[in-house]
């Protein structure tokens, strides 16, 4: 009927113009629902016209054009999406990317498009499903509890929530939101089963979850009753904790703040007590109903030797030009007495004592040490102050999520005392603001906002400095470069790795490894590294065809020199300069043992045997030079033709003694003919801040 129709109105159209309008409606549903990996059709309709113009949309986007009727089908993803005849659009083995609106336009020469419009929605199998809640306990009076679902595959058309087989509706008590319930001020009558039942048109899945609201009725008495508090090294330790409550509380132990275990009954036995043990002990008692806490502290002290030996250090005085020296023994009972008798003869002080030297010219490179006396021992340690030496800065590189860059120079000097940087640039001393800002302890200059192409590509001074001396490093920061790279294929032809180097003072934030075959024009970005690599391997290479490679370092946007190409494919042959050699060694080498054979030849035919010489014997020799002539000739390309037929004419017959043929020389090519292949896929693009 439809075929007619339009059949009508081509005939009416040329003999009265067009008499009959295009129209355009579905053949199905407009809202069409399909499972992943099946084939859907998108069918339509139309009339009025005999071959109308047809253009498929995803959303905006034209996916596919042409024509009705004409067997020539363009403009399409042949893979994924078949142009029918009719108007109609099948996809192929149809993922969860094609869920969208599409529209459909024909049109008519002299007449406004017409269009339909479809709603594709693609659903995958529902597949272990599991029900999860954003705290481990409900508890009663609290502003919310939420339970969530996730679904390792697929995704749910309808959702329903349930509480002890009752439906959950939305309301002040309960809401319900994406993949969520949430109870708002959840009740110890909230206490129950929550399920949740997910469905679409080809599959279900349902969880369950038990919630128990948590709540307490009334505030426990509490009693502490240690039995010693303080103790010698060696000694045993019990603690114990009582308290009532009904339901009775829970009892727990802590020492200085961090859990200790304790038996059934709450107490807590300490054998063999050492001073690491000296300090808070705190008896945590709770009500597991109502979760009310009570709390009781007692101090316990242990008298013993301090562990391990006294600690020695050094750092600038208030002073520029003075040192201070400490020496620290802590712990113990009594605590250790400590001196520097190298520095003082009378002064002294317990587990934490120090001393100010203002005459310190001397002291560079002496060792200063520190004696300390406990009642169970006597040791020592010491320090030697030093002047900065020399070191190498480090550039560290960081890009923020609007691809802004920070450049940090680190430069720190081994020194005792530690010693502080100053940072010069330009002959101008950096201080902390917008652009530049200098770490607390001024070993780390910022450089924010940093612009490859700007000045901030420059010398940078940093002089590290303590009351012993000073040193300074000038750190000059270059663009981003390579100074070197290259490429590896694996035995298969099918990957190719790619290594790099880069100047240590170059500021770099990532790679741009990049790929195009030998009949495309541009590169194309295909993977983007970040700045601390320095190799990556590229596979699903196709060993008949050629790629070229290279790395293009970056700073921010900023984009340097790329690294040299690196060719990958079939293998190049030989050179020119090689055939070059054969072409014209060969034929010389022909051309003189031809000559040599001459004479022979000749001298024999003229010297008058002392014997007949028999025929196959003159034949034999007339074969010989023939052959000779022949593989010289083909080698000068048959520019003697004529006197090779001549020098030939009478031998190599059958009947000839010499039936072997010499074989012409292979042929030696320039280079094989370079196809290109598909590139490598891409892989999305990573940010990521590195140090260079």
């Amino acid at each position: 009927m439809q075929t007619t129709l339009s059949l009508i109105c081509v005939i009416l159209f040329l003999l009265a113009g067009n008499l009959c309008n295009l129209t355009i409606s579905p053949t199905g549903p407009a809202s069409v629902e399909a499972l992943v990996g099946t084939n859907v059709t998108l069918g339509v309709s139309h009339a009025g016209a005999f071959q109308p113009e047809v253009m498929w949309f995803m959303g905006s986007l034209l996916i596919a054009r042409w024509t009705v009727g004409d067997g020539s089908l363009s403009g399409v993803d042949s893979d994924i999406l078949r142009p029918e005849q009719d108007g109609s659009l099948t996809f192929r083995n149809v993922s969860l990317r094609n869920n969208s609106t599409y529209t459909v336009e024909m049109t008519k020469i002299g007449e406004a498009k017409v269009s339909a419009t479809f709603d594709l929605f693609v659903y995958d199998i529902l597949m272990n499903a599991s029900l999860h809640t954003d705290s481990d306990d409900a508890v009663e009076g609290d502003v919310k509890f939420t339970l969530y679902y996730i679904t390792m595959r697929g995704e749910a058309k309808e959702v329903r929530w349930l509480f002890n087989g009752l439906q959950v509706k939305n309301g002040p008590h309960y809401s319900i939101g994406e993949k969520k319930l949430t109870i708002n001020q959840p009740s110890r009558n909230d206490t129950g089963r929550y399920t949740v039942s997910l469905t679409n048109p080809f599959s279900s899945e349902t969880q369950h979850r038990d919630i128990t609201v948590l709540y307490g009725p009334d505030m426990p008495v509490l009693k502490v009753s240690p039995t010693k508090a303080v103790f010698v090294s060696g000694e045993s330790l019990f603690l114990s904790c009582q308290a009532e409550g009904e339901p009775a509380p829970s009892t727990s132990w802590l020492f200085n703040g961090e859990s200790i275990a304790a038996s059934p009954a709450g107490a807590v036995h300490l054998p063999n007590v050492e001073t690491s043990q000296s300090g808070v002990y705190t008896c945590v008692m709770v009500n597991t109903r109502t979760e009310a806490t009570l709390e009781r502290n007692v101090t316990v002290t242990v008298y013993e030797l301090p562990r391990g030996g006294p600690s020695c250090s050094v750092q600038a005085g208030n002073r520029s030009a003075a040192l201070q020296f400490l020496c620290l023994w802590p712990g113990g009972a009594p605590e250790a007495r400590v001196s520097f008798p190298g520095l003082s003869h009378n002064a002294s002080g317990y587990g934490n004592y120090s001393i100010t030297i203002h005459d310190i010219q001397t002291l560079h490179g002496q060792e200063i040490i520190c004696e300390a006396e406990h009642p169970l021992n006597h040791t020592q340690c010491s320090v030697i102050p030093r002047a900065p030496v020399g070191f190498l800065a480090v550039i560290l590189t960081s890009m923020s999520e609007d691809d802004r860059t920070t450049v940090e120079i680190h430069c720190s000097a081994e020194a005792t005392p530690e010693a502080l940087v100053r940072w010069i640039k330009n002959g101008e001393r950096l201080q902390t603001g917008s652009k530049y800002q200098i770490s607390a302890n001024t070993t780390q200059l910022f450089i924010h906002e940093f612009n490859a192409t700007s000045a901030d590509l420059d010398t940078y001074t940093c002089t590290a400095i303590n009351p012993l001396g000073n040193t300074t490093v000038d750190t000059t920061l270059l663009g981003p470069q390579i100074s070197n790279s290259s490429v590896f294929l694996s035995d298969d032809q099918t990957e190719v790795s790619l290594s790099w180097h880069v100047p240590l003072t170059s500021v770099i934030t990532g790679f741009d490894i990049q790929v195009k075959g030998n009949l495309t024009s541009d590169f194309r970005t295909i993977r983007v590294m970040p700045a601390s690599a320095r190799n990556t391997a590229i596979s699903g290479l196709d060993p008949k065809y050629t790629y070229y490679f290279r790395i293009v370092p970056k700073t921010g946007r900023t984009a340097g020199e790329p690294s040299e190409q690196h060719r990958t494919g079939p293998a190049a042959g030989l050179s020119g300069a090689a055939i070059a050699g054969f072409a014209a060694g060969i034929p010389c080498a022909v051309l003189v043992l031809l000559v040599v054979l001459g004479f022979i030849y000749c001298g024999t035919r003229d010297r008058s045997p002392r014997y007949p010489v028999s025929r196959a014997v003159e034949k034999v020799r007339e074969a010989i030079v023939c052959v000779i002539v022949r593989l010289f000739f083909t080698f000068s390309e048959g520019s003697f033709s004529s006197l090779q037929a001549v020098v030939c004419r009478s031998t190599l017959t059958p009947q000839n003694l010499l039936r072997g043929r010499l074989k012409p020389p292979p042929e030696y090519r320039l280079q094989q003919p370079e196809r290109s292949g598909p590139l490598p896929s891409v892989n999305p693009s990573v940010r990521m801040a590195t140090t260079v």
